[in-house]
C-alpha cells in the first residue's frame, strides 16, 4: 500500500519504518529541511532501540523515503497519517494548530479518494474538526479515521509489530476495510482490530494513559504510607498483584512518571473535560501526587544531610525511563533543579540522554562519561532512572570512589538487606 506520514517525530518515524518493514511504500514528510536531510543520510533525531536498523534497511530497499514536499507525497498516497505534535497550551489543553494545519494542506493536495488518519494524540471531537477543515479545501472524496498509537518508548518497534490491539475509529465502511487490510499483517497472532466511532477511538488513548498514570500515583501514595508505618511496599505490591482483578502492571513505586505522553495526556483530558463542564477530581489528584513525588529524593537528602550546601551529589539516570533519550517531564529535572537550588553540585551520568540533558541544564552540572566517573568524590548517589547497567554494579568500587557510602534510590533498584551488608546507608521508596 502507498502511505504518507506527515511528521517525523517519535511516532511518525516509528510507524513509517514499521509499515515499510511490512512491504508498504512509505513517504515521511517534514517541514524541517535540515531534519529531512539528516534522515536521508541515516541520522535519527531520537534514540529508540532497533529503529535505526529499520530506517536504514527500508531506506536501502527504497520502501522508506523522506521529503519536505507534502503535496507530492499526498498525491501518491492512499492513506495519509498525521503524526505531528499536539503540545499543551497554558491551560493544559492540546494545541491542535499543527494537526489542523496539516489537514488543510492534505486537503489542498489530494487528487482522489484519500483516507486521512490521525495518529497524533488528540481530544475527543478532533476528527469532526479535521473533516470540516479538509472539506473546506477540496471537493475530492475522503475519509477521516482516528487510529491512536499505544507505543512504549524503549519498546516501540515490538509494540507496533506485535500490538495488544489496534484501535480504528471510522465512520464509513470503505475506510474501515482499508485500515483492516493495512493492519492485517500485524494482527495475525490474534490481537484484535477494534472498530468503533471516531470519538470513542480518540478517547481510548487518553483513558488508557490516565489509568496507567493513576496506578503509578496510587502506588507512590501507598509507598509513602508504608514509610510512615514501617511497612514494606514490595511485599504490599506483590500481595496486590496476586489479585487477578488487579495484576502486576504499573504497581512499582518510584519518583513519578514523565515522558511525552502521561503528563500531557492527563492535562489534556482534565482540560477538555473541564471545558465540557466536568471536573476530573481523580486525575487532578494523580497529577498532584506525581508532582510531589518527583521531589521525594531531594526531601530525603535534606533530611539526611540537614543542608545540601556544597555537597556533591552523583545522579545515575537522566531520561524519564530506560531505553530512551527523552527528557520531557523527566523526574531528573525537578530532582536536579532542587539540588542546585539547595547549593549542591551535581555529577550526572546517563547512557543515552546526556545530549538532551545539556539542552536543559547547560553547564550547571557535570556530565560523566561513565557511571563510575559520576561517583568520584560524591557525598551521595541518587538513582533516578533504572537503566539495566545500574542493577549489578561493583559496590566496593563505588565505596572507594564516593566520599561517603550513601545511596538514595528513587527506583528501588537494590535490595535493602544487601545494601546494609555492602556497608551503604540506603534510602529507597516505601521500604
Amino acid at each position: 500500500m502507498r502511505l504518507a506520514v506527515v511528521g517525523t517525530g517519535y511516532v511518525g518515524l516509528v510507524i513509517g519504518a514499521c509499515f515499510a518493514e511490512n512491504g508498504n511504500d512509505v513517504i515521511c514528510v517534514d517541514s524541517d529541511a535540515a531534519k529531512v536531510e539528516s534522515l536521508q543520510r541515516g541520522c535519527l533525531p531520537i534514540y529508540e532501540p532497533g529503529l535505526g536498523e529499520l530506517v536504514a534497511r527500508n531506506g536501502a530497499e527504497k520502501r522508506l523515503r523522506f521529503t519536505t514536499a507534502l503535496p507530492a507525497a499526498v498525491e501518491s498516497a492512499q492513506v495519509v497519517f498525521i503524526a505531528v505534535g499536539t503540545p499543551p497550551d497554558e491551560d493544559g489543553s492540546a494545541d491542535l494548530t499543527h494537526v489542523l494545519g496539516v489537514a488543510r494542506d492534505i486537503g489542498r493536495a489530494m487528487t482522489g479518494y484519500t483516507v486521512i488518519v490521525t495518529k497524533s494524540t488528540v481530544p475527543v471531537g478532533t476528527a469532526a474538526r479535521l473533516r470540516e477543515a479538509v472539506r473546506h479545501e477540496t471537493a475530492q472524496p475522503f475519509s477521516v479515521v482516528s487510529n491512536p498509537e499505544f507505543l512504549k518508548q524503549g519498546a516501540a518497534i515490538d509494540d507496533f509489530m506485535r500490538p495488544d490491539r489496534v484501535v480504528v475509529g471510522a465512520e464509513d465502511r470503505r475506510a474501515a476495510e482499508l485500515m483492516q487490510t493495512l493492519y492485517a499483517p500485524f494482527t495475525r497472532t490474534g490481537a484484535p482490530i477494534q472498530l468503533m466511532d471516531c470519538a470513542s477511538a480518540e478517547l481510548c488513548k487518553y483513558a488508557s494513559n490516565a489509568m496507567l498514570a493513576t496506578r503509578v500515583s496510587f502506588m507512590n501514595e501507598i509507598a509513602t504510607i508504608c514509610e510512615l508505618f514501617g511497612a514494606d511496599v514490595d511485599r504490599v505490591r506483590r500481595a496486590m498483584a496476586a489479585d487477578r482483578r488487579i495484576g502486576p502492571s504499573f504497581l512499582f513505586p518510584g519518583i513519578g512518571y514523565g515522558g511525552s505522553c502521561f503528563p500531557k495526556d492527563i492535562k489534556a483530558l482534565v482540560s477538555s473535560s473541564r471545558a465540557a463542564g466536568y471536573r476530573c477530581r481523580i486525575l487532578e489528584s494523580v497529577e498532584a501526587v506525581n508532582a510531589s513525588q518527583k521531589l521525594r529524593l531531594v526531601e530525603k537528602m535534606r533530611a539526611h544531610f540537614d543542608s545540601l550546601q556544597d555537597r556533591t551529589i552523583a545522579v545515575w539516570g537522566l531520561s524519564f525511563k530506560p531505553r530512551t533519550d527523552d527528557m520531557r517531564e523527566a523526574p531528573s529535572v525537578p530532582t536536579i533543579e532542587g539540588l542546585l537550588a539547595a547549593g549542591a553540585a551535581v555529577q550526572a551520568y546517563d547512557p543515552q540522554a546526556a545530549g538532551a540533558a545539556r539542552a536543559v541544564f547547560g553547564d550547571r552540572i557535570t556530565y560523566a562519561q561513565r557511571s563510575y566517573d559520576a561517583l568520584d568524590g560524591a557525598d551521595a548517589l541518587a538513582i533516578v532512572t533504572e537503566w539495566n547497567e545500574f542493577r549489578e554494579p561493583d559496590f566496593a568500587r563505588m565505596r572507594a570512589l564516593m566520599r561517603a557510602p550513601v545511596i538514595f534510590d528513587g527506583r528501588n533498584v537494590f535490595d535493602v538487606e544487601q545494601m546494609r551488608t555492602e556497608g551503604f546507608t540506603y534510602y529507597s521508596i516505601g521500604r
